[in-house]
């Protein structure tokens, strides 16, 4: 047989090996999330364009439309560890509709308001509202996923939740041509309708045979589960650089916005065409190793915007960076699931995504101050700070390895 023979038949099954590996054996109850979560990101551009809406609309002030959309971020925070409360104690399935069905008739209720005062309202109940399905949603994956399956599973929750927002994103701006009315009542409307996937098609999936077990005192008492929430902290941060400092630095570099634009949309061109292959590149590799190969990545992505002051290097560094924080997605919530014990999922699950929440204040507010007064050197302690955080990984692997284990062991009991 001819070498171009071999070829030829090698290649000829990848497409069905690519489906199989990517997407077979995920349950059902999966799916039916995942089609949820897609839609309703999809529908998730009536806040994209908040400030745009206070300031051109409403007429208010820069300062102002910054502490509405403020508002929005701190609902956010309590939105997350309420649901992880609600998620244990009503179950997945109740609290991710209340948050969705809550979210419907805030968003509805925001197309009609024309007070500030009422919008800002609006805006910090729709925090929490938006945030609230979040545990429950993880919690829900877990519960439903092997944990063989659960790095892919988290892999595609990752890309359907970057695909819906790069849609979202396209057509905020047309919707809002119309009007900011259809914008908001656009919003209500899908957001109803996972609603009414979730009503249908999600069933209940917290364990019938576990019972409540202590609260959010007892996750923050779990040092080895903090340590990794810590970690996970540095990786969000450098992940907000790309949407907040690297913009001042390139402005500073007297590249016009359009340049910026280009960065962040080849990072999410990489997202939606390149995570679902993510899987087959990390295979069966322990999780630090993938975690801290991503943030060296991540840290080096980052530390060559010290040299860049052209538009192509920083597409490049953007490129680098990207690609790590594609292979951190999946074994991060991995983690994630391993170190919660089942009776306090969505517990832990709501420390974890305060995370993010975190980091979208932080990373802004310490990263211009640093900006201002280092220079590129601010880039260099970003770099260091990953390099860090890898070898945290790394040295903590052991320990989150074994409390895993131990965990396992009590539910399979």
């Amino acid at each position: 047989m001819s070498a171009g023979l071999k070829f030829f038949q090698s290649i000829r099954g990848y497409p069905l090996r690519f489906l199989r590996d990517t997407v077979g054996g995920l349950p059902r109850t999966f799916w039916a999330i995942f089609a949820a979560l897609l839609v309703n990101r999809v529908g998730a551009f009536g806040m994209l364009l908040l400030p745009t809406y206070l300031t051109t609309a409403r007429g208010t002030s820069l300062a102002l439309a910054g502490l509405v959309t403020g508002a929005y971020g701190a609902g956010g925070g309590v939105g997350a560890l309420l649901g992880g409360v609600l998620a244990d104690r009503w179950g997945r399935r109740k609290s991710y509709l209340a948050g969705t069905i809550a979210a419907a008739v805030l968003m509805l209720v925001l197309a009609f308001a024309r007070p500030i005062w009422l919008i800002a309202a609006l805006a910090l109940a729709l925090g929490v509202a938006h945030m609230l399905p979040s545990a429950p949603m993880v919690a829900a994956i877990v519960d439903v996923t092997p944990a063989k399956d659960r790095s892919r599973a988290f892999n595609l929750q990752f890309w359907a939740f970057n695909m819906g927002t790069a849609v979202a994103a396209a057509l905020a701006g047309l919707v809002a041509e119309v009007s900011f009315f259809a914008l908001f009542a656009a919003d209500a409307a899908i957001t109803a309708l996972t609603a009414v996937l979730v009503w249908f098609f999600v069933p209940e999936t917290k364990p019938l045979r576990v019972r409540h077990s202590g609260g959010l005192g007892t996750v923050l008492r779990d040092r080895v589960f903090l340590t990794f929430v810590g970690l996970t902290f540095v990786l969000a941060f450098l992940t907000v650089q790309s949407s907040s400092t690297v913009q001042l630095a390139m402005a500073a570099d007297g590249l016009r916005p359009s340049a910026f634009g280009l960065v962040l949309s080849v990072s999410g061109a990489m997202i939606v065409l390149g995570q679902l292959f993510v899987p087959g590149l990390i295979g069966r590799r322990r999780h630090a190793v993938v975690l801290a190969s991503a943030l060296t990545l991540v840290a080096i992505g980052y530390a060559a915007i010290a040299f860049a002051d052209v538009a192509w290097f920083y597409l490049a560094a953007a490129v680098v960076w990207t690609f790590g924080q594609m292979l951190a997605a999946p074994a991060n919530a991995s983690i994630n699931a391993e170190l919660s014990p089942v009776e306090m999922r969505g517990r832990y699950q709501a420390i974890f995504n305060l995370v993010f929440p975190v980091a979208l204040f932080v990373a802004p507010a310490v990263g211009g101050w640093s900006l201002e007064r280092l220079g590129v050197w601010h880039w260099v302690l970003c770099g260091l700070l990953g390099l860090g955080a890898a070898a945290g990984h790394l040295a903590s692997a052991r320990t989150r390895e074994r409390q895993a284990a131990t965990r396992e062991l009590v539910y399979q009991s």
